[in-house]
């Protein structure tokens, strides 16, 4: 039977508790440098548009996101290097891009 505050040794490791490093070096690009390019998405019946890959910070990554759900209206999250948009948004979505000097592919 085990105890709340039982010692196990150095025997006993817990694996989910570490997290997962993030990519160490961001390679950071100006818009014009970027070549994203779109996938969607069926996730429980409904699309999902995907565009990745972004080569910018975190916090340049997430004020672009929030910019972007603001003009689209719709809802959106970020994944690694990649941006999700709720709906079937990409003419939109590349347009809006476009207009902020990012290239496709």
């Amino acid at each position: 039977m085990f105890e709340m505050g039982a010692d196990f040794g150095d025997s006993w490791q817990v694996d989910n508790k570490e997290k997962k490093e993030e990519r160490s070096a961001i390679e950071i690009k100006p818009p014009e440098k970027h070549r994203l390019h779109f996938a969607k998405e069926r996730r429980r019946g409904k699309v999902v548009t995907i565009v990745k890959p972004f080569y910018l910070e975190r916090k340049a990554l997430q004020s672009l996101l929030k910019r972007l759900k603001k003009m689209l209206g719709t809802g959106g999250t970020i994944k690694a290097d990649t941006l999700e948009f709720q709906g079937d948004v990409p003419q939109r979505l590349r347009e809006t891009l476009e207009a902020m000097h990012y290239r496709f592919r």
